[in-house]
């Protein structure tokens, strides 16, 4: 066994990739934010449905990492 590495159970796993496809889908979004902004005429209800999408997706970011690292009081 490596001790290098801290253990995970099947759940921090789970998590870890479903937060690891969050922030992806969170970067596309920006991504593609940014790209209809740079348009001659860009869709601006296209751009505020893709920022709330993307703030949505951001709670869902936080709540995630909240599961996985919880704010431990000692």
């Amino acid at each position: 066994m490596n001790d290098d590495e801290p253990y995970l159970s099947e759940e921090d796993k789970e998590l870890r990739a479903q937060l690891s496809q969050l922030l992806q889908e969170h970067a596309d979004l920006d991504a593609s934010i940014e790209a209809l902004a740079l348009l001659p005429a860009p869709d601006q209800l296209m751009i505020a449905r893709l920022k709330r999408k993307k703030l949505a997706l951001r709670d869902d970011i936080v709540k995630l990492q909240d599961r996985i690292l919880p704010d431990i009081i000692a």
